[in-house]
C-alpha cells in the first residue's frame, strides 16, 4: 500500500484535489431543484413538517394525510422547521440545505480516516470523491430526507473506532486498547441522535456493528473483552434508546407514537400477506437474493467497480496488504459492511436504501484497493458513464425544442456532456487515466442531471408573480398521484389552499372533461395535466380561463409508455404540460372562501 513521505503533494494529488473540490459545486447545484433525484416520502415528510411548524409547537407533529403523522421521529421535523425559520422561509433549498452538510461532514470523516489508514492525501480524496460519487449519497444525501443525518450519527463511532486502531508508523503493529466507558457514553448520544433521525429499531445494526467490529479487531480475544465489550455497548444502546424514548415523554399523545410509529411503521414490516418465507426466496426485488446485491446497487454508477472489488475480495481473502494495525482497520470496515447487510436481510420488507449507513466503508474500502482492482471493471463504469450523459444531453435538447430554457442554458448542458464523453474516451484510450476519469465521467453525469433540469427551474418551469399575487388564499384543486405529492405546490403556489384529487391518466376524453368540469365547480382554480403531446389545450377550452401554465415533468408512467419507437423523443413521454384554470379570476383574499 502507497504512503506519501513528501509534504508537498504531487501533480496526480492535486487533480484529486481538484475533483473532490468540482464535486462540492456539483453537489451544490440545483440543491432547491423541483426534480432532484429524491424519494416520494420527500414530499410527505416536508407535510408534516410544514403544519408542525403552523402550529408553533414542537409536538405534537401535525398532518393532514390519513395515517402519516407520526411517520419518523422528531428530530427530522424540527430540523425541517428550525432550517425554513418555522415556515418563514419555506423552500426546498433550505430544508435540503442540512442534508447537504451532514453528507459533505461524511466525506470528510471518509477522507479524514482513509488518511490516517494510508498516510496518503491522495487516497484520502480518493474515498471522499467516491463517496460522493455513489448514487444512493447523491440522491439520499441532498434532498429532505433521513439517511445523510442518520449516516453520520450512526457513522461517528465507526470512524471513532477506525481513528483509535490507527496507527501510520508501519514499524509499529500494536493495536491499541478498545474504547473505554467514556467513550461509549458518547457513542450512545451519537447513535441516539441517529435514532432520533430515523428509528429505535435501527439500534440492531449500530449496537451489533459496534460489538463484532471491536472484538473482531482486537489482538487477542478473551472472555474478560467480550464482557466488557459487551457491557459497554449495551450502555450505548441503552443510552440511544433512552434519547429515543424522550419522544414519548414530550409527546402529548404518546398512545399515538405508540400506534403509528411503532405498531404501523415498524412491527408493520416483519409481516408480509404472501408469507415471509416466500418473499425472502421468491419476492424479486424484496426477496434475499437483490438484498445481497444492495451495495452494488447503492453505488450507481460504480456498480461494475463494487462488483471488481468483491471479485477481488473473494480471491484474496479481504486479507490486508501489509497486515499490523491496518489489518484490524479492514476487519472494522468489512464488518461494518457484513453486518448491516445480515441484520437487513431478516426483515419481510428489503431496501438497498436501508443500507446507504454502511456506505462510507465502502467508500474508504475500494479506495483502499484502488490499484488492485482489475482495469476492466471501470472501463465499464466509464461506458456506462458514457451512456447516461449522452442520454442527458438528448433529454436538454429535445427540452430546448419545446421552448424550455435559453440557448445558454442548453449550451451549458452540452458542455457538461461533451466533458463526461472526454472522460470517458481519455480513460478508454489511456490505461494511466482510466480510474481517475470514471470517477471525474461519474460527477460529470451528476452535472448534466443538475443542468438538464435547471430550465425547469426558472420561468418555463414556475409560475409567473402576476399569477401567484392574484391567487393568493384561493382553493385550489391539485392532482396528487401519489402520498403526499399535492405539497410540492406550497412551493409553486404558496399562500393557497390545496385539495388533492386522484388523477386517472387513463380515463377517456369524455370522462377526463367531465370531472374538470365537476372540479372547475367546487373550486376556485384548478391545477390539470395535459394527457397526452396531442393534447394542445386543456379539454375545458372556450369554457375555462387559463390563468398560466408551466412545464412539468413526468415521474411515474405506465406500462409500454415508453418503448423502443419513442425512447429518443423524450417530448412524447418524459414533458408535459400543466394547466392552471378557473371559471373565472378568483376571489379576493378578503373575499375568498
Amino acid at each position: 500500500m502507497h504512503t506519501e513521505r513528501s509534504n508537498a503533494p504531487d501533480a496526480a494529488t492535486l487533480a484529486w484535489i481538484a475533483l473532490l473540490a468540482l464535486a462540492v459545486l456539483i453537489y451544490a447545484l440545483g440543491l432547491g431543484g423541483q426534480y432532484n433525484p429524491s424519494n416520494g416520502d420527500e414530499l410527505v415528510y416536508t407535510h408534516i413538517a410544514r403544519l408542525t411548524a403552523a402550529s408553533q409547537h414542537w409536538l405534537p407533529l401535525v398532518s393532514e394525510l390519513d395515517h402519516m403523522r407520526n411517520t419518523k421521529p422528531p428530530l427530522l421535523f424540527w430540523q425541517a422547521m428550525v432550517a425554513g425559520d418555522w415556515g418563514r422561509h419555506w423552500s426546498l433549498a433550505a430544508l435540503r440545505l442540512p442534508s447537504m452538510l451532514y453528507t459533505l461532514l461524511l466525506a470528510a470523516a471518509v477522507a479524514w480516516s482513509t488518511r490516517r489508514i494510508t498516510g496518503s492525501t491522495r487516497s484520502a480524496c480518493i474515498a471522499a470523491c467516491l463517496y460522493l460519487v455513489f448514487f444512493c449519497t447523491y440522491r439520499f444525501g441532498r434532498t429532505y430526507l433521513t439517511s445523510a443525518p442518520e449516516t453520520f450519527w450512526f457513522g461517528l463511532p465507526m470512524f471513532w473506532l477506525l481513528w483509535q486502531r490507527g496507527n501510520t508508523d508501519v514499524d509499529s503493529p500494536a493495536v491499541p486498547a478498545s474504547p473505554g466507558w467514556p467513550s461509549h457514553v458518547v457513542f450512545g448520544l451519537a447513535l441516539g441522535l441517529g435514532l432520533a433521525y430515523k428509528s429505535f429499531a435501527l439500534i440492531a445494526p449500530t449496537a451489533a456493528t459496534l460489538w463484532c467490529a471491536q472484538l473482531l479487531s482486537a489482538p487477542t480475544l478473551s472472555w474478560r473483552l467480550v464482557l466488557q465489550t459487551t457491557l459497554k455497548v449495551a450502555l450505548s444502546a441503552a443510552l440511544a434508546l433512552g434519547i429515543f424514548a424522550l419522544w414519548f415523554v414530550l409527546d402529548p399523545n404518546p398512545a399515538a407514537v405508540w400506534q403509528e410509529f411503532v405498531i404501523g411503521e415498524n412491527a408493520g414490516k416483519l409481516s408480509n400477506a404472501e408469507g415471509y418465507w416466500h418473499t425472502a426466496l421468491l419476492g424479486g426485488g424484496f426477496s434475499i437474493w437483490a438484498q445481497l446485491l444492495a451495495y452494488v446497487q447503492n453505488a450507481g454508477l460504480l456498480a461494475f467497480v463494487v462488483l471488481g472489488w468483491i471479485g477481488l475480495g473473494l480471491r484474496t481473502r479481504f486479507r490486508a496488504a501489509d497486515g499490523g494495525v491496518r489489518s484490524a482497520q479492514r476487519i472494522i470496515l468489512l464488518t461494518w459492511l457484513a453486518v448491516w447487510l445480515i441484520v437487513f436481510t431478516l426483515p419481510s420488507q428489503r431496501s438497498a436504501r436501508y443500507l446507504i449507513p454502511a456506505m462510507p466503508a465502502l467508500a474508504i474500502l475500494l479506495a483502499l484497493e484502488w490499484q488492485r482492482i482489475a482495469r476492466g471493471w471501470f472501463l465499464l463504469a466509464l461506458l456506462l458513464c458514457g451512456i447516461l450523459s449522452g442520454g442527458l444531453g438528448r433529454i436538454a435538447w429535445a427540452a430546448h425544442e419545446l421552448g424550455i430554457g435559453s440557448s445558454l442554458e442548453l449550451g451549458l448542458t452540452l458542455i457538461a456532456v461533451a466533458t463526461g464523453l472526454l472522460l470517458v474516451l481519455a480513460g478508454l484510450v489511456k490505461p494511466a487515466w482510466t480510474r481517475a476519469c470514471s470517477v471525474a465521467a461519474g460527477l460529470a453525469v451528476f452535472s448534466c442531471f443538475g443542468l438538464s433540469t435547471a430550465p425547469l427551474n426558472g420561468a418555463d418551469g414556475l409560475y409567473s408573480n402576476e399569477v401567484m399575487t392574484q391567487l393568493r388564499q384561493a382553493r385550489i384543486a391539485v392532482p396528487n398521484g401519489f402520498n403526499g405529492q399535492f405539497e410540492r405546490f406550497e412551493f409553486l403556489l404558496p399562500g393557497n389552499r390545496f385539495i388533492p384529487y386522484d388523477s386517472d391518466e387513463r380515463a377517456s376524453a369524455s370522462a377526463s372533461a367531465a370531472d374538470l368540469q365537476r372540479l372547475l365547480a367546487g373550486h376556485d382554480a384548478v391545477i390539470w395535466l395535459q394527457s397526452s403531446p396531442q393534447e394542445l389545450a386543456p379539454p375545458c377550452v372556450p369554457a375555462c380561463r387559463l390563468l398560466g401554465s408551466r412545464w412539468e415533468v413526468k415521474g411515474r408512467h405506465q406500462s409500454g409508455e415508453i418503448n423502443w419507437s419513442n425512447v429518443w423523443y423524450p417530448r412524447y413521454w418524459l414533458f408535459r404540460r400543466e394547466w392552471l384554470l378557473a371559471n373565472a379570476w378568483p376571489a379576493r383574499p378578503d373575499t375568498a372562501r
